[in-house]
């Protein structure tokens, strides 16, 4: 399987749906298992990290109208600017986030700092630096039950060793986001990955305690993987 499909989406994969939110997967074959959310609050559906696959308005428009598109990484702006265009909303963007990081996306951008709010969701710093030598900024939406994290959790296979249902990616475990210790949600979300809702805080805390003492295995296990994933990313858009 490519470590990132660059082809056209013939239609996408559902993930997990709540009553407040849906996920889905537009190349769920691929090894990133690039997810996307629509999370439905009193404001409207804000779309997180979205990438377009035919049916997805259909999908989302089950939840509200949509009043915006979150961006949780300065990896990660995929379709922000065609989503934003379709619906005539505005591209919401952590502040710290240099302009130069992420590309000009022709629609109007709105700044959102640490601690605001997007409907129910409060933005939530996760890592800010770099991984490899390059920027890394890194987000997470929280509402006291669902937890959107970027990408330093996830469920995708790259990402998990052993028995884990959540794992830290491999750039991340010995540095672990320690900022989402203390949480306890019903589910966690991702940018790469299914959703977890199963016990989801006890996979969570799991996942970061067991980082850096998993390293080894996981760099055995996942290292071409995530190189692979890595170059994929710096490549394509």
């Amino acid at each position: 399987m490519p470590a990132k499909e660059t082809a056209a989406p013939t239609g996408y994969e559902e993930g997990i749906r709540w009553a407040d939110g849906v996920e889905w997967l537009a190349h769920p074959d691929e090894t990133m298992q690039r997810a996307s959310q629509a999370l439905a609050t009193d404001e409207g559906v804000y779309l997180v990290d979205p990438l377009d696959a035919p049916g997805v308005d259909d999908l989302v428009a089950e939840f509200g109208d949509v009043a915006g598109v979150v961006l949780l990484s300065n990896y990660h702006v995929r379709d922000a600017g065609i989503f934003a265009r379709r619906h005539d909303v505005p591209v919401y963007l952590p502040a710290a986030i240099p302009d130069g990081e992420v590309p000009d996306l022709s629609v109007p951008v709105e700044r959102v700092a640490v601690g605001e709010r997007l409907g129910d969701y409060e933005l939530r710093e996760v890592s800010t630096g770099t991984a490899l030598g390059a920027p890394w900024y890194e987000y997470a939406l929280w509402n006291g039950e669902t937890l959107r994290v970027g990408e330093s959790v996830g469920t995708a296979p790259y990402m998990r060793v052993g028995d884990e249902r959540l794992g830290v990616m491999l750039l991340r475990r010995l540095d672990p986001p320690t900022a989402l210790r203390g949480l306890e949600p019903e589910r966690v979300l991702s940018g790469h990955g299914r959703g977890l809702d199963e016990d989801a805080a006890a996979a969570l805390e799991t996942a970061l305690v067991n980082a850096r003492d998993d390293f080894p295995i996981a760099l055995l296990k996942n290292g071409i993987d995530q190189a692979r994933t890595v170059v994929a990313a710096m490549r394509t858009d």
